[in-house]
Formats: structure tokens, sequence, C-alpha cells
């Protein structure tokens, strides 16, 4: 089974699946209450992190992907920490706040790496597209870098189809590939299918890296209408409403019926279903050990053709 790829048409080998590290480190002041550190009910701490990060890469997982902006550069802290003398691919957003200019971005990407303690990043992401940002003005900072030999491969997240066609064709002038996109992508929001971000990356040759792959907990078949989960804004959100989590269930069953088949959890299968797709890379959350090895299990089987389609006939109204 094939366990790692290119990015895109970068020269960065990376596995199959990453690990999100946002809820990663020890938030102090007002970054305790961003919502990657409410929204899933806090981090574990230091020992699970570690757990985490080592049985990942024991597992052929050592893809960790973070941001300036989680918790305030904490999240950047205590990644750099726990990756020091490891061979793992670090790929890392900018900005670190809600304003930037695109002179900034050296500035911006010396600060991440003298909080992760290196001296380059295998992938430097825009984290959102920004009104007064000039997308091409942009890339050419993100080309310099590059050059600099900072920055090994270029990505972008939160663009649509149309911001990143305006990426690509402004980095290919400068002879660079646009690597990466990361968006939200799961069984439960299958937008990408539809507004025209899967073809482009399918057109331009770029990876799907999909943010919250398992619906924010959701796939895991942990939550039902009876059992809602914790953390204050998945208390709030419209989508983890009684009515919402009685919909998925369904969805949730064929997921353990399919899981069933080769001793895999429904989390296991919803990843995997993703990974099928030679274009994608889930980056599953892992706050703690356990986390981490379950998903991993994702790399050791795969779907049949049939098994993909009625996981895609299953959730149809969650490609709007």
């Amino acid at each position: 089974m094939e366990h790692h790829t290119f990015l895109g048409k970068s020269t960065l080998c990376v596995p199959r699946m990453g690990v999100g590290a946002m809820t990663w480190g020890d938030a102090k002041g007002l970054a305790r209450l961003h919502p990657a550190k409410t929204a899933y009910g806090g981090a574990h701490g230091f020992d699970e992190e570690k757990r985490a990060l080592e049985l990942s890469i024991a597992a052929g997982v050592n893809l960790f992907d973070t941001a300036a902006m989680y918790s305030n550069g904490a999240a950047e802290l205590r990644l750099g920490e726990l990756a020091r003398g490891k061979a793992v691919v670090i790929a890392t957003k900018f900005p670190g706040g809600f304003s930037m200019k695109e002179e900034d971005l050296p500035k911006q990407l010396e600060a991440s790496l003298k909080r992760l303690g290196r001296a380059s990043i295998e992938l430097y992401q825009h984290h959102y597209p920004m009104r007064n940002i000039s997308i091409p003005k942009l890339m050419e900072q993100l080309a310099n870098v590059v050059e600099a030999g900072k920055v090994k491969a270029v990505g972008v997240s939160n663009y649509s189809a149309e911001q990143m066609r305006e990426a690509h064709a402004a980095l290919a002038k400068l002879g660079i590939p646009l690597a990466s996109n990361q968006v939200e992508y799961s069984l439960l929001n299958r937008a990408p299918e539809v507004n025209g971000v899967l073809d482009a990356c399918r057109e331009l040759g770029i990876t799907l890296i999909a943010q919250t792959p398992l619906a924010g907990g959701k796939l895991t078949g942990k939550y039902s209408a009876q059992n809602r989960p914790g953390g204050f804004f998945r208390r709030i959100l419209p989508q983890y409403n009684r009515k919402a989590l009685e919909e998925m269930q369904p969805v949730i069953q064929l997921l353990r019926e399919i899981g069933e088949r080769y001793s895999k959890t429904p989390s296991q299968v919803a990843l995997r279903w993703l990974i099928e797709n030679p274009l994608v890379l889930p980056i599953p959350g892992a706050k703690n050990g356990k986390q981490a090895v379950d998903n991993a299990q994702a790399l050791t089987f795969s779907l049949t053709a049939e098994q993909v389609e009625m996981l895609n006939q299953a959730t149809m109204r969650w490609r709007v």
C-alpha cells in the first residue's frame, strides 16, 4: 500500500495522512479562549501531545500541521519543542493575526521559525484570503522565501477555486508549483466537490489537504441526539443540534458496517474514504496518543470502489 506521495507537483514527499496540531501547546491569557482550544474541549497536555507525535511518527505519519494563529503561537512553540531532532515534515500558516501586508511575510516567517526552533520549514501556507492582500504580490514574497531556502513548498488555505487559480498562475510565472490548498472536507462536508476546488486541484495538480476530516468528531460515531459533544462552541453550533445528529446516524451505521469487515472504526473508514482519492490528504487532529494510533490505522487497509460509492451515495445531502 502506497503510504507516501509528493505534495502536489512539489518535491516535498509527505505521508498520505498528516496530524492536525491545532489544539497543542500551553495557551496563555486570551489565547486560552481561541476557538481552536474551546471548540474541542481543550488540550490534553504536554505528555499526551508528546505521545501523539511519537506514536504518529512510529506509524509512518510524520507530517504535522499547525499555524502561527493557533493559541497565539503556543501551538507552534509546542510542536517545535516536541519535534526537535526528529525526522518530521512541518507545515505552518501565516499570518499570526487578522491583518498583514504582503511585505510583512518575511517577518512572519522568521517569527514562526523562531517558535518552531528551525532554520527552515517544509510547507508554508497562507491561512486565508484577505481583501487587502494582492495574491500575485503575496506569491512573489513566498517565491522569495523558497529561493532563500527557508521554505520547501508553498500552500494556501481556505482559498476558493478562483483564488487558487490566481495563486497557481502567479507562482508558475516564477517557476514554483502551488503544492496544496487546505480546506474543510469530509463525508459530512463535501463542498469542495461542488464549489470547483477539487476540480481545480485535479486540473492543476494540487493536493487538497482536508482539515476537519472527521467533521469535528461527528464521524467518530460517539455522538448522537442522546449524547451530544462537550466544548462550548460545539454545543451551540447548529450542526451539533439533536436534529443534525439524528440525520447523520444512517451514515454512522454504514461506516460501522463497512468497518466491521476490516475490524476498523467508523472514523478510520471515514478517513480512508478521503485517502482513496489520490488528490486528498486528510489531517485529523490528535490530542493524545490513542487518537494518533487510531487515526494512523486508516493507512492499513483499503476500501473497494463499491464501498466508496456506497459512502458517496449515503452522504449526497452533504455535498451542498
